[in-house]
């Protein structure tokens, strides 16, 4: 069986140990950090800019994925349902050029602009641009026709001026052991989440052993829904059930592999799992696995590999689903002039 080390969360983070003193140390340095940082902007010795339009951030205060992707492809559709004209502003980590702004539609490579991004831009058709700079993007956008800017992962992005913050918690992993980076996962502290609007707990996909995990007071739950299972080099969709009953190779390259391949051992799959650090350059020989059996693959995985899988390749899309109430609540915080 084949499984990758990842050099990503250290076990301390979430398995109750101590983390070494070295890391205690320089997260208390780092604490320091960002707390002078956010004493900046709220003091106003540094300045927040406007883009010209609302804007929407969807965020975590963890390192590690948390489900915003999905997140942020449901609030574009239903933003576009209510009659706005979204677009969606992204640094696009992993690129190969990350200070070269990058318009972003369905035909980009990955390579140059990102692999959320491009899933983003592919499921959504909204405008997309990626740039360290968000202010930067986000008037990119405004300027190209857009009357609302969906920020992805910029909760900690305090120099663009924001209108709503929506946090984006993981139920399995919470806030880990609640310590900051590195003896933690957390970006800033716990406190941080009570300042934004909304906070969202992505529950997982229904029956995915996650079950028993509810949202608390003052969170919204979101449930992940897959959809059929797609193959990468077309033809015919097939339901998850399909699989069920056979060995297939798994392949996540997101901040929680563990969780894809838990939602395919709940649909009954005998799953090989094959890991890759988050943001994962992809090659043919990542998939030289030794045995012919199909492949698995999340869709921030298969934008990056469609071009050279083998014809038994599968991308699982999800969908993320949120109570009715919380699209009201959202919708009703944007600004009425502009609706």
């Amino acid at each position: 069986m084949s499984q990758r080390r990842l050099p990503q969360a250290p076990a301390y983070w979430y398995d109750g140990s101590v983390p070494p003193l070295s890391a205690r140390m320089l997260s208390a340095l780092y604490a320091s950090v960002t707390a002078l940082r956010r004493k900046a902007y709220a003091r106003g010795w540094l300045r927040s800019r406007k883009a010209g339009a609302p804007v929407v951030v969807v965020g975590n205060i963890t390192a590690g994925g948390t489900g915003k992707t999905p997140l942020v492809i449901a609030l574009v559709a239903r933003l576009r349902a209510q009659g706005w004209t979204p677009g969606v502003a992204s640094r696009g980590h992993g690129r190969e050029d990350e200070a070269a702004p990058r318009w972003v539609d369905a035909d980009s490579v990955a390579a140059q602009v990102g692999d959320e991004p491009l899933l983003i831009a592919r499921a959504s058709g909204a405008k997309v641009r990626v740039d360290r700079d968000r202010v930067a993007a986000a008037r990119a956008l405004v300027a190209a026709g857009c009357d609302v800017v969906v920020c992805d992962d910029g909760l900690q992005h305090y120099r663009l001026a924001r209108d709503v913050e929506i946090e984006v918690q993981d139920a399995r992993r919470r806030y880990g052991n609640g310590r900051l980076l590195p003896a933690g996962p957390l970006r800033e502290p716990v406190e941080r989440a009570a300042d934004c609007e909304f906070r969202v707990l992505n529950l997982g996909v229904a029956g995915e052993g996650e079950a028993q995990r509810e949202s608390g007071f003052g969170e919204w739950p979101m449930r992940l829904q897959v959809a059929a299972a797609r193959p990468l080099r077309g033809g015919r969709a097939q339901p998850l059930s399909a699989f069920a009953g056979q060995r297939v190779h798994a392949v996540a390259g997101i901040g929680d592999p563990e969780r894809f391949f838990a939602m395919l051992r709940e649909a009954g799959i005998a799953v090989v799992p094959h890991a890759f650090p988050d943001h994962h350059a992809y090659t043919p020989g990542d998939f030289a696995f030794g045995s012919k059996l199909p492949i698995l693959m999340t869709e921030k995985d298969a934008v990056k590999c469609a071009a050279f899988v083998e014809a038994q390749a599968y991308t699982v899309p999800v969908d993320a689903q949120l109570p009715e109430a919380f699209w009201i609540a959202l919708l009703d915080r944007l600004p009425a002039r502009l609706r």
